[in-house]
């Protein structure tokens, strides 16, 4: 199933346009600013207009970075520029329409962004991200796989990848497979957003600050001394020891997400038969059949990888996304037409065999697999 052209033929002038002005936005050489404070980094994501979100050239930049200041610096610090968002994912819009020119813009994104995350995920010094505001898809990325996560009350994190013909990516794989129960494959499958103290309770973020203290939190961190950064975050940490607001359906999501198939997550729901039953069901009949089918065996998998195996696995997974019809549909249909209306294929979960979710997991001619380079 190649990307169909028909899904943007009748706008192709338009597409054309804009794949322009988006090359020309991923050249600016201040998306990614980088500091050295004494013998400390700092990396500000900085397309605040954007959210901050990633794109190729963004992610060219934060690697060499990292790979310099592992032997120079003592700690790294990662932020987002203009106060709303860390980064509130990659630049996918970029990507579906590159597709569909037949450019392989998303191959380039994809492998660099995911060399990214298993750097971070095996730095050897100590790697902080500061996720104040919207944390999604590529931003997680950037933030989860390090030791430090700083939230506050304004985080917003979510993977929601499924809702576009995606998967949850960036090492998800390895990520949501390891929070508590079957918490990541609810929030895999759902795209459900945690915000604030919630982002702590699921293990995604180590800490919680005010975010009004966030630049005291950085310059304590700039100032602490033989890499005394426990004590320095211990000073603006307020855990308000509030409930997970999850913690309610725990239960119910460890059963119906413990299914052994997305078939069967549907009917233990449907047994359910709560409200908060009927809204998941709701919220998964939006997501693409086949991406939930992938995301739900990614996770099965990741489990027993550690990261870079997953990237790895993740990178067959995503070439063949872009390859296909649901990513840039789920791009058109949500973030280019805005008709929130995807016209998925198959359009459903009976209609995805098994031969074909695992046609996404085949291994890529050997010259095109992802390796790392640590």
């Amino acid at each position: 199933m190649m990307l169909s052209r028909q899904i943007f033929s009748a706008r192709t002038p338009k597409f054309a346009g804009l794949l322009k002005t988006i090359r020309k936005m991923s050249t600016e050489e201040s998306d990614v600013i980088t500091q050295e404070v004494g013998d400390k980094g700092i990396i500000i994501l900085n397309r605040p207009k954007a959210l901050n979100s990633l794109n190729l050239s963004m992610v060219n930049k934060i690697y060499p970075a990292l790979k310099k200041w592992e032997s120079e610096k003592s700690l790294v610090i990662i932020k987002g520029a203009g106060g709303k968002a860390f980064c509130a994912g990659g630049d996918v819009k970029a990507i579906a329409l590159a597709a569909f020119k037949g450019d392989k813009l998303g191959h380039d994104f994809f492998r660099a962004e995911y060399t990214n995350n298993g750097l971070i995920g095996n730095y050897k010094i100590p790697y902080i991200a500061l996720i104040d505001g919207i944390v999604m898809g590529g931003g997680v990325g950037l933030s989860v796989h390090g030791p430090y996560r700083i939230a506050t009350e304004k985080t917003l994190f979510a993977m929601p990848e499924t809702q576009i013909g995606l998967f949850p990516d960036v090492g998800g794989s390895h990520f949501l497979s390891r929070l508590q129960g079957r918490l990541g494959w609810y929030l895999a499958l759902t795209g459900y957003r945690l915000k604030g103290t919630d982002v702590l309770r699921a293990g995604v973020a180590t800490h919680i600050v005010n975010s009004k203290d966030i630049e005291n939190v950085e310059k304590a961190l700039l100032e602490c001394k033989n890499n005394d950064i426990n004590s320095a975050l211990a000073k603006f940490h307020q855990d308000n020891k509030s409930e997970f607001s999850l913690a309610p359906y725990l239960e119910k999501i460890n059963f119906c997400f413990g299914a052994p198939t997305v078939e069967e997550v549907y009917e233990r729901l449907e047994k359910d038969g709560s409200k908060w039953a009927e809204e998941t069901i709701n919220t998964l009949n939006k997501m693409s059949p086949t991406s939930m089918k992938i995301a739900y065996k990614e996770l099965e998998i990741g489990k027993n990888l550690n990261l870079l195996d997953c990237l790895r696995m993740e990178y067959r997974i995503a070439v063949n996304c872009v390859n296909n019809h649901d990513f840039p549909e789920g791009v058109r249909a949500l973030l280019i037409d805005k008709d929130q209306n995807p016209k998925w294929k198959p359009s459903t979960l009976k209609e995805v065999t098994d031969e074909l979710v695992n046609s996404y997991f085949a291994n890529l001619p050997e010259e095109q697999e992802l390796r790392h380079k640590l």
